[in-house]
């Protein structure tokens, strides 16, 4: 099974930069988006009629913000958002129960330049890990989305300029830690402990940017422990354009 999230960064713009050809080519079983800014109603009808997938959306309240949604040509047993209307209000979270796992779908909050929203952020992230281990008491867990956090100073470009930058605060980090410690592993970087320059994102101040690899991996598969063994592969698509972030892949023996 050959699951794949993407931070699309807008569902009708990067559906004109090649979407539909490019998941045509990759097939994916399942295709967890984020930010897709948009509701069910104004995405492009030809991903909604996407021959074998069927499409699950939450989106935010507010126009052109935020918003997730899943594509799946695997059977979805139940759907659910996390029925907290602070979050499930910004289209943040959904949980699917398929027959072995329950899949989370999520983009976490930015928590701002001024860093006003890093304390909604560790509330969220909390709420969810709350969530997760309950889940867990009837089967594994698979989370994915992009987390807004790169964990470690291997996970992005420039560590010592970016300490007091939202995304890489210590106790943005610390939430990182106490999740892993609850039993989820970061698959990624399991499978390639020391691989560096291996990222998800890039600023698009300028486009120089990408093209030099200066990013941070805030794009994530997290496992619960119990699932580790069932795990073929764990890949970073940096090459694929549409969007100022890359899609990360995971392959399920």
């Amino acid at each position: 099974m050959k699951l794949i999230s993407w931070n699309v960064n807008g569902i009708r713009s990067v559906h004109n930069k090649g979407f539909l050809e490019w998941i045509t080519r990759e097939s994916p079983d399942i295709l967890c988006l984020q930010e897709t800014k948009a509701d069910i109603s104004q995405f492009p009808p030809s991903i909604l009629e996407l021959e074998h997938y069927t499409c699950h959306a939450s989106s935010a309240v507010k126009k052109g913000y935020s918003g997730v949604a899943t594509l799946s040509r695997q059977k979805i047993l139940d759907t659910k958002k996390v029925e907290k209307e602070e979050y499930d209000s910004e289209g943040r979270v959904l949980i699917h129960e398929l027959k072995d796992f329950f899949l989370l779908n999520c983009y976490f909050p930015n928590g701002q330049r001024d860093h006003k929203r890093v304390p909604f952020k560790l509330a969220f992230s909390d709420f969810v890990l709350d969530k997760m281990n309950e889940l867990r008491k009837k089967k594994p867990i698979i989370i994915t989305g992009d987390f807004n956090t790169a964990h470690n100073e291997i996970d992005l470009a420039n560590p010592r300029t970016n300490k007091n930058t939202t995304g890489f605060l210590p106790h943005e980090r610390a939430w990182m830690d106490k999740f892993m410690a609850e039993g989820y592993v970061d698959i990624y970087r399991h499978l390639h402990p020391d691989q560096e320059g291996a990222y998800t994102w890039w600023s698009q101040m300028n486009p120089s940017i990408r093209e030099r690899n200066v990013g941070w991996r805030i794009d994530y598969f997290f496992v619960s422990e119990e699932l580790v063994k069932k795990v073929k592969s764990a890949e970073i698509l940096a090459d694929v354009r549409g969007s100022d972030h890359c899609p990360v892949m995971l392959t399920l023996k």
